[in-house]
């Protein structure tokens, strides 16, 4: 399957995490081809401070051989923050397809420094869904990046 593909399975999630009355931001992980976990930001849903979707993919992917990671790409909504570039980072992801990065600007350039692959969809669906969420939580979106209202 092509990004474009794959990446649909992130933007479900973020589909998801909305309808539960969290953040719009979803995740997969996606190894040989086959996506072998999905997340979504589940800070509201669970009172977490590290739920993420990126973090949530990982923690749903469970325990897995250093090999695996390796051979794996993450697929995300939105350009990971510093969390969950750390992540990546330390599971040796070496490569990341996000859908957009005009809403929020992540650590992709620490991930390239580093010889991660990133690329970039720029995806119109995934930019309005984080608009519209951001013009209606605006309070939980700034929660979300760490900022004040």
């Amino acid at each position: 399957m092509s990004d474009k593909d794959n990446y649909q399975f992130a933007l479900t999630e973020a589909k998801k995490g909305r309808a539960a009355g969290g953040i719009p931001i979803g995740g997969a992980l996606v190894v040989d081809g086959k996506v072998i976990a999905v997340g979504h930001n589940q800070r509201v849903q669970q009172g977490s401070a590290i739920h993420h979707a990126e973090m949530n993919c990982l923690e749903n992917a469970g325990r897995l051989p250093a090999t695996v990671y390796q051979r794996a790409t993450m697929y995300t909504t939105l350009s990971p923050c510093d969390m969950c570039t750390g992540a990546i980072l330390l599971y040796k992801i070496p490569r990341v397809v996000i859908g957009e990065n005009r809403t929020f600007l992540g650590g992709e350039a620490l991930l390239k420094s580093r010889g991660v692959e990133v690329i970039v969809l720029d995806d119109a669906e995934s930019y309005k869904l984080m608009q519209d969420f951001i013009v209606a939580e605006p309070t939980l979106w700034n929660e979300d990046i760490g900022e004040e209202d």
